[in-house]
């Protein structure tokens, strides 16, 4: 029986999170799991976003936005898994970024969480909380925070 079938991770497209994608996909490598891949984007209002694709061509005004960064970084993670040969599975959440991890995992029934240690440092942890310290406190199965600061 492999030690994990199903390893979710989480990114937001930084060098950082990109830490925590090579690490969950060599884990995934190693033991046989598959990788699911979550980002989480907030919804903004639709004022910003046409102030933002105001004066952009119009060839490229659909990719402002955050769902597009929301893609951008899921391609990304997506591709440093299949350089391994690691089954990966996208998902483009809106929301809080530790609420869309969470919920994921839950879905797929995940045995390991892995995420970035990014956030987990200094005061602000305990004022505003952090994505690995709520995911750390509230997942359903094993969470492995990657050191990638």
């Amino acid at each position: 029986m492999p030690l994990f079938k199903r390893i979710v991770v989480g990114t937001d497209g930084s060098d950082s999170a990109q830490e925590a994608v090579r690490q969950a996909a060599g884990l995934a490598q190693l033991t046989g799991a598959a990788l699911d891949v979550v980002s989480a984007y907030e919804p903004v209002p639709r004022r910003r976003l046409d102030s933002e694709r105001d004066g952009a061509p119009s060839d490229v005004q659909h990719e402002f936005g955050p769902r597009e960064d929301v893609n951008f970084a899921l391609d990304g993670a997506s591709a440093i898994a299949r350089k391994l040969d690691v089954e990966v599975t996208p998902h483009a959440m809106d929301g809080d970024p530790a609420d869309a991890i969470l919920g994921v995992a839950e879905e797929v029934d995940a045995d390991l969480i892995v995420v970035g240690n990014k956030g987990m440092t200094g005061a602000r942890r305990f004022l505003l909380g952090s994505v690995p310290n709520k995911v750390s406190h509230h997942a359903g199965c094993s969470v492995i925070i990657v050191r990638t600061t």
